[in-house]
């Protein structure tokens, strides 16, 4: 009786949808989407379009995605499926292409639509355009920082179906106009943003932070495009007229100025260990001074993301696995000694013999904090534990006694010693073994120190920050450098300096244009500048040469700008067995390159503006090919 009245009821309930009239069934509103003319009826609607629009913000490098970190010469890659980054002599011309105009289609047709409403509020829609508005500008900002000039589109693109689509068809705009709309977009909307109280959506300090980059990398590809003016186009599609130039770095030092002067950010100054303070800059999400805009996760809503599951070191790892970004010798060394010089990690003395440490960590002794903050040296602790990072033994005869495990035991292998020994840290290096430090060395900048972090079922709510206020003080030093204001400079300079421990100013005569580079170096690392700031300065194609690099050229003319960078290379610690010798189980260290690289990078001309394939130029005749390529 039960399976008769069931059968009933899903008859009846089928011929009643078979009976309903097809234009009422295709009238019927989705429910998993939102009309976009319902979504300016509700705050609640236009803020859950605007989180799908930060979600899709442009990012290149970024904590959810750690091999993008191994491309330039900051870290190796320690996972075998991915040593192929240091084995390609050239990047693919398409390796950091975009054209996403889908994004900027669905922001024209928000903006327009919100443009139009009066049921909202009028601060609040004021507001929500503001900051649809900053995301376009943003997005913008990525493409022609990849691109070049790209069309400048600005309202919602319909096709009429006539067969002819040749009106939707836009040309490139010059670079500079793209530029151009950005630095206009931030001061037409950065008084309709708040000033406090956000971090994670769009504000007045976050307008005027993009304003001044984008207007530094304006400014800079005007300036110092002229040394590479066969990387440009005569319509000016790629390339910036030097003429231009000041009035930019005036820009950029106006925007950063505004933020500097207002007091409403500051650095970050929470702990008194230097470098714990800048490592937790990046980790502490409470009351940060420093973080003006920045990409939120969240574990309750599983808003994860696995940086630290990736990384973390196999002493202290909560599940059998990370240790992959491994930071490189080349960006560890140009951590300066707290005496404001450059000098490479002391391995021999001046004749050439080695040099034999007590303590694991005292060869990184008297540098620049933001070194050990930014990445985990020998010696040093996560999660409490102390990261067991070092080759093997080395033997009065030069022959080293090591392993293929991590933390390998083995009986019988040192001189006067017959019983069991470890031959090799429990986090490595061994060359060529995935997961563990190859280059010596583990990564620190963001990598989340709380229980739990590294575990599969739970990882990290860390956030990325995209714009914090060392950078705009950086960004107003570059600029107020290149208007002649040397003295300038070197205040802004000077303050990111003093908290890293460099206590001794530089002077406005030191502050040269290697300075600028290096200090951004450091300062920046792993927050996805490396690759745009040497594209705007040309001077790309001269540290990713071509060129091999050796154990002797690594370690030369640190601090150096244009230093050529086109391999990565590591710092590997033994222990020292020598029974009865007064430096006994004492480290050496030897300066190495991983197996693993075996190519030099080398960044073409052609490469200074990314691809726009053939696609893309079949359907729109107008765009024009980018150079040297």
């Amino acid at each position: 009786m039960k399976k008769l009245l069931l059968y009933l009821s899903f008859f009846i309930l089928t011929f009643q949808i078979g009976c309903t009239k097809d234009s009422e069934f295709l009238n019927r509103k989705p429910t998993d989407v939102i009309d976009p003319d319902d979504v300016w009826t509700d705050n609640n609607l236009v803020l859950s379009v605007l989180a799908d629009f930060y979600d899709r913000y442009p990012d290149f490098q970024r904590i959810d995605r750690w091999w993008e970190y191994t491309n330039f010469e900051e870290a190796f890659p320690s996972a075998a499926g991915d040593y192929w980054r240091i084995q390609n002599t050239d990047w693919a011309y398409d390796w950091w292409s975009s054209w996403d105009y889908g994004f900027v289609r669905d922001l024209n047709m928000f903006i327009s639509k919100g443009s139009e409403t009066t049921t909202l509020e009028e601060a609040d829609r004021e507001r929500f355009l503001a900051e649809a508005r900053f995301v376009r500008a943003s997005l913008y900002f990525d493409l022609v920082k990849k691109m070049g000039g790209v069309p400048l589109i600005l309202e919602e693109l319909t096709y009429d179906f006539s067969g002819d689509p040749t009106y939707l068809q836009h040309a490139r705009a010059k670079e500079h106009e793209i530029y151009d709309f950005v630095i206009s977009e931030m001061e037409a909307i950065k008084d309709k943003l708040p000033t406090t109280g956000t971090q994670t959506r769009a504000s007045w300090g976050a307008a005027l932070a993009l304003e001044a980059r984008a207007a530094l990398y304006a400014g800079s590809i005007a300036k110092y495009g002229a040394t590479t003016p066969q990387v440009s186009l005569p319509g000016g599609e790629v390339g910036i007229p030097a003429s231009m130039a000041n009035d930019y770095y005036q820009k950029a030092l106006t925007a950063a100025q505004a933020i500097i002067t207002s007091g409403r950010y500051s650095l970050y100054q929470k702990k008194d260990v230097l470098w714990e303070n800048f490592a937790s800059l990046f980790t502490d999400k409470s009351n940060n001074p420093e973080v003006i805009f920045a990409k939120d996760y969240l574990l309750k809503t599983n808003r994860i993301h696995g940086f630290t599951l990736q990384n973390q070191p196999r002493t202290s790892a909560e599940e059998q696995q990370g240790g992959r970004t491994n930071p490189a010798l080349n960006l560890a060394q140009e951590f300066e000694l707290l005496n404001n010089t450059f000098a490479p990690f002391a391995t021999t003395d001046i004749a050439g013999n080695d040099i034999y440490y007590t303590n694991i960590k005292d060869i990184f002794a008297g540098r620049d904090a933001r070194l050990e903050g930014t990445i985990m040296l020998p010696g040093t602790q996560f999660k409490g534990v102390t990261t067991d990072i070092w080759a093997g033994w080395l033997l009065p005869n030069n022959s080293i006694v090591t392993g293929d495990q991590f933390g390998q035991i083995k009986s019988n292998v040192l001189p006067g010693n017959n019983g069991s020994v470890q031959v090799v840290g429990k986090d490595g290096p061994i060359d060529a073994l995935e997961f563990g430090a190859q280059t010596g060395f583990f990564i620190r900048k963001y990598m989340d120190n709380n229980i739990g972090s590294g575990r599969i079922g739970t990882q990290s709510d860390v956030w990325w920050i995209r714009y914090r206020y060392a950078e705009v003080l950086l960004n107003a030093a570059e600029a107020a450098f290149e208007l002649n204001q040397p003295g300038v400079a070197a205040g802004y300079m000077n303050q990111v300096r003093a908290r890293a421990g460099l206590t001794t100013p530089l002077t406005a005569g030191q502050i040269t244009f290697d300075r600028i580079v290096h200090e951004r170096k450091v300062e920046l690392a792993f927050e996805d500048h490396i690759l745009w700031d040497k594209k705007r300065w040309r001077i790309a194609h001269l540290v990713w040469n071509g060129e091999n690099m050796n154990t002797t050229t690594v370690t030369q003319n640190i601090g150096s700008a244009t230093k050529p960078q086109t391999m990565v290379f590591g710092l590997w610690a033994y222990k020292y067995h020598n029974p009865g010798n007064a430096n006994h189980n004492k480290y050496v260290f030897r300066v190495v390159k991983p197996s693993r690289v075996s190519q030099a990078h080398r960044f073409r001309l052609g490469n200074y503006y990314s691809l726009i394939n053939d696609g893309i130029r079949s359907n729109n005749p107008k765009i024009v090919r980018q150079p040297n390529q």
